[in-house]
């Protein structure tokens, strides 16, 4: 381990697997809808929705409800905080890796 590395700037937020799946995914995309994501990350809707919510209320992530057509269609996008938050979230792991 390097002695660089400080376990409080491991983002607990973004720590948990299906958060930090949806941070990932949504890096590389900047958006996404939620039944693509859910296939993606293979979650449920319940559990899906809940770790959303919590990276919607730490502003990592903007949720936009519409339609398409008459069925529902949620788009979920990164935000300017959230790439920032998990830039820094790799750079604390990546301070774990031995190189």
């Amino acid at each position: 381990m390097s002695d660089e590395f400080d376990i409080h700037r491991i983002d607990d937020v973004i720590h948990g697997r299906l958060r930090l799946g949806v941070m990932a995914c949504l890096s590389g995309a900047g958006h996404a809808d939620f039944n693509g994501l859910k296939a993606k990350l293979q979650a449920s809707d319940g559990n899906l929705s809940v770790q959303l919510r919590k990276l919607e209320e730490a502003g990592y992530v903007e949720i936009e409800k519409t339609y398409a057509g008459r069925k529902p269609l949620t788009r979920i996008a990164i935000t300017a905080k959230g790439r920032t938050a998990f830039a820094a979230y790799r750079d604390a792991i990546e301070k774990l890796l031995p190189k």
